[in-house]
């Protein structure tokens, strides 16, 4: 499957998107843009990508993992998913148009 496709079976999936069939069809956002969080899209995603930290596997190893997890990883997830909750798809396009010159306009197409 490619990569783009992937994606939006993901983004399906977890009802962040919904299919539009015909002619003129496409994907649009199943809800208004300021109720979708970044996390939300973090998880649909890759649901791994703020989850537990590999340190390498030894075994010799595991006081020091979970101390390393416990004192580092876990407090800087839970930091990360409470900033990309409070961030909405509507935040990220605000900054967005903010940052382009006015005259440049938004591509809808690929």
């Amino acid at each position: 499957m490619k990569y783009l496709e992937q994606i939006l079976v993901a983004l399906r999936q977890t009802h962040l998107i919904r299919g539009i069939k015909g002619f003129k069809g496409g994907y649009v956002i199943a809800r208004p843009a300021d109720k979708i969080s970044f996390q939300e899209i973090i998880d649909a995603l890759d649901i791994t990508i703020l989850g537990d930290a590999d340190t390498g596997g030894a075994e010799d190893t595991s006081l020091l993992k979970a101390t390393v997890q416990e004192c580092l990883w876990d407090q800087m997830t839970a930091y990360l998913r409470q900033f990309c909750s409070s961030i909405t798809l509507q935040d990220m396009m605000d900054r967005y148009r903010n940052s382009i010159p006015q005259d440049e306009a938004f591509m809808y197409y690929i």
